[in-house]
């Protein structure tokens, strides 16, 4: 099993975006999208802003695979669906931690939309 080194993990972790392109059924990447990251120990996740209804989000979903792209780091990736409370209750922290710059506005939806919450796996 590959998995993130430190520097990969400090790169992604403080870098304020990163570049979403989940793979298309045939395998090629769709056009990356800005979305925020955080990081929970040695584990990297993301959330749709949107909900379940986040185009990425559902492309994600469906096909389990992408491409990232964040903090001068680029990596296939394995999205893996999160429903642990526990580990769920740590990524809302780290939303309100790293992005509460931002306002209630912003960061509320993130909070809020904790069912949507996927790990990046390196491949």
């Amino acid at each position: 099993m590959t998995t993130w080194s430190n520097d990969e993990l400090t790169r992604i972790g403080q870098a304020e975006e990163l570049q979403m392109a989940p793979s298309r059924a045939d395998g090629t990447p769709r056009a990356p999208v800005p979305i925020w990251v955080v990081r929970d120990g040695d584990d990297l996740y993301v959330r749709s802003f949107r909900g379940s209804a986040g185009a990425w989000y559902r492309a994600a979903r469906a096909g389990h695979e992408g491409r990232i792209r964040s903090g001068g780091v680029e990596r296939d990736v394995t999205f893996a669906e999160v429903t642990d409370s526990g580990v769920n209750d740590r990524v809302d922290a780290a939303y309100r931690t790293k992005y509460g710059r931002y306002g209630a506005r912003y960061v509320d939806p993130m909070v809020a939309s904790r069912d949507t919450t996927l790990k990046l796996v390196p491949r």
